[in-house]
């Protein structure tokens, strides 16, 4: 936990008192004592310290002071292919922590369809796993979630509705993200998606393009979904701050 998030209700007066997860951390895994200083953020809001000024078996109590807002430069919505419920709980995460901003999780052909109907799917089971993303990342934006049953309603109602350049990934594409027209500087918005463990097929691929997404390949290698989400993140984001230059 490198950060410790606040929701906005809990703070009175500068103050707040923790009894769950977050004071047992603070009190058997930190040990803190009165007075010392940990790093705090507010959901939606800013960053800051908090003081302890009391602890009592196992709770304790912060006088918070916020001073910096966070920085929200590259904005990544990840379009997902619903992957197996194991490997969606690695995703939420490291992906929050990699600056997704809003998921979308949509069937495709070689999806099951019982994946949405996993406990992982709770609302707050994903806050949980976001909320984790955040607390290493140092963030608080919390990302959004939008589950999509059906293929064709997404691609037909919802993606023309997105903003941002479309990046689909896809082993057959002939470029790379080196020639991807974003992001960069005036293009801050991007639409990244992920296809499901078998791939997509060729109908999903063509409507993505036919979406004004451009196709990119991460190699030769096969990945698996977990590791594809994971580096294509970090290479945008690195192509990113290397075009700000």
């Amino acid at each position: 936990m490198n950060l410790l998030l606040i929701e906005p209700q809990e703070m009175k007066n500068n103050e707040v008192w923790l009894t769950d997860r977050r004071a047992r951390h603070l009190i058997h895994v930190l040990k803190v004592n009165t007075n010392d200083i940990v790093r705090v953020g507010v959901l939606h809001d800013r960053l800051g310290f908090g003081k302890v000024t009391a602890i009592e078996e196992e709770k304790l109590c912060l006088e918070v002071c916020l001073e910096q807002k966070p920085v929200i430069d590259l904005h990544i919505e990840l379009i997902l292919a619903l992957p197996r419920p194991i490997m969606l709980q690695r995703i939420l995460k490291q992906a929050t922590v990699l600056g997704v901003r809003h998921f979308h999780l949509i069937r495709t052909r070689r999806v099951e369809k019982s994946f949405f109907q996993s406990p992982v799917l709770r609302p707050d089971k994903i806050q949980t796993l976001l909320k984790e993303g955040m607390e290493q990342a140092m963030d608080t934006w919390l990302p959004g979630v939008t589950l999509h049953l059906q293929f064709k309603p997404f691609v037909e109602d919802v993606l023309p509705s997105l903003e941002g350049q479309g990046l689909i990934a896809h082993p057959t594409a002939r470029h790379t993200l080196l020639d991807a027209p974003a992001p960069n500087s005036s293009q801050k918005r991007l639409l990244l998606a992920i296809g499901p463990e078998g791939g997509w097929s060729d109908y999903e691929y063509q409507c993505f393009c036919e979406a004004g997404f451009f196709g990119l390949t991460m190699g030769k290698r096969i990945l698996h979904v977990d590791t594809a989400v994971v580096t294509a993140l970090a290479q945008v984001q690195l192509l990113y701050d290397l075009r700000k230059r």
